[in-house]
């Protein structure tokens, strides 16, 4: 659930008219619900009461520090995938022994950055990571606790571009080859080998995937954990399943997370350990909407066009996925409907919010929602076409908060210089 709700025709954050802070802010612009984003996180730490377990909050998912300080003071952890990342969780207050640090792609500097920062886990993907890390750890006199992504091979049935635990993928340890590079791992002195990590993809729909993918990485951990690790003496003391549980965007019907939590727990039964969970966009992505204003109706004989003020640049979702992202009126009024596609200012064709969409007929200076666009919105935002990036407002009871100025036409060129030979 979410707290945009119409009042007499009129689009409310909370207790505060859309229309009023778009007024004060300019469009476009990303307001987020302070309310929405505190139940998220509450309903799904309850859901996992009944065993130990930690809350990693993926940053990547919306990294503004008004959220992750929300998320900070409720108890949450993070999942970085990036130095910036941990500098952005660290600013907003988190535990480092709540951090995890997960991707493919680790920078010396930034295994120094979070080495020195002392965080709970390292989730390793190669084996030229795992001897990496040993390497920059030895060097720093210190001891990486880690453990290593295994790829269960299961297809999430989600878009390609975000299924992450599949033969194929870029993510991740064969789960036939995992086992050696524990051997590996505990051999290397500057490692603690102390978990399993797993992550099968993004904006699943059905626990089936998540309880596939745990069924295998059980039998694993009983067969490999047991018989070999533990005897060895590594101490797996943490499971991190990942993330990945979607939402509603259009007509999907993703499972609660009272039953993704049953179904996950029930598959832990008797295993002595404390489940690490990495949700993303099911924590923040029906807390937030896009508002755009309406600039024209451009129609031809074959189409009809709603030209915003907000692109891609601004929400990269549909254009990148072809994704399905809700358009409400900020404003209701009686009007014909029309079939048209909503675009953006952007040079590119595939700049778009919406295809052959039936919506009522706006009229220019009219708002538009773009809803669900919490998740992976603001942090896939770019300058293309040298548009300065939006402000993001939070919304708290009848107040609001501007938690990012939008970005001015000097912020476009900061750090930038003409060279003397060019002068």
């Amino acid at each position: 659930m979410h707290y945009f709700e119409y009042q007499n025709g009129e689009l409310f954050a909370e207790q505060v008219p859309v229309r009023r802070i778009a007024k004060e802010v300019g469009t476009p612009a990303y307001i987020y619900s302070l309310a929405t984003l505190k139940r998220h996180y509450q309903v799904f730490d309850r859901a996992f009461a009944r065993v130990p377990h930690v809350i990693c909050f993926s940053v990547k998912a919306n990294s503004n520090l008004a959220v992750l300080r929300t998320f900070a003071k409720e108890g949450s952890g993070f999942d970085i995938v990036s130095g910036g990342e941990l500098f952005r969780a660290l600013k907003a207050g988190a535990d480092p022994k709540k951090i995890v640090f997960s991707g493919v792609g680790k920078k010396k500097e930034e295994i120094e950055y979070a080495l020195d920062a002392g965080i709970l886990m390292f989730n390793v993907e190669s084996e030229q990571e795992l001897a990496f890390l040993d390497d920059v750890s030895r060097a720093r006199g210190k001891r990486a606790p880690i453990s290593l992504r295994v790829n269960p091979d299961v297809d999430p049935k989600t878009h390609p571009y975000i299924s992450t635990g599949m033969k194929k993928s870029k993510f991740g340890i064969e789960i036939k080859r995992s086992a050696e590079l524990y051997k590996k791992a505990l051999s290397l002195k500057n490692l603690e080998v102390i978990g399993v990590d797993c992550h099968i993809g993004s904006q699943l729909t059905s626990v089936g995937p998540f309880v596939d993918a745990l069924s295998r990485i059980r039998e694993y951990l009983d067969r490999v954990l047991v018989g070999y690790l533990r005897k060895e003496g590594a101490n797996i003391r943490y499971l991190d399943l990942g993330g990945g549980l979607g939402i509603q965007y259009k007509d999907e019907e993703p499972p609660r997370p009272e039953d993704y939590a049953a179904a996950l727990i029930q598959g832990l039964e008797g295993l002595d350990v404390t489940l690490i969970l990495e949700p993303g966009r099911v924590m923040v992505g029906n807390a937030g909407i896009l508002v755009t204003e309406v600039l024209y109706l451009k129609e031809t004989d074959e189409k009809k066009f709603v030209v915003v003020d907000g692109g891609m640049n601004d929400l990269l979702r549909p254009a990148l996925y072809g994704s399905y992202m809700g358009i409400r009126p900020v404003v209701e009024r009686k009007a014909e409907t029309i079939v048209a596609d909503v675009v953006g200012p952007i040079c590119e064709s595939g700049d778009f919010f919406a295809k052959d969409r039936e919506i009522s007929r706006p009229q220019p200076g009219d708002l538009l929602a773009v809803m669900s666009a919490g998740a992976y919105g603001f942090t896939m935002a770019s300058n293309y076409n040298s548009h300065p990036k939006p402000p993001e407002i939070l919304v708290d009871g009848d107040k609001f908060y501007v938690v990012r100025q939008r970005e001015t036409l000097e912020d476009l060129i900061r750090g930038e210089t003409i060279p003397p030979i060019l002068q």
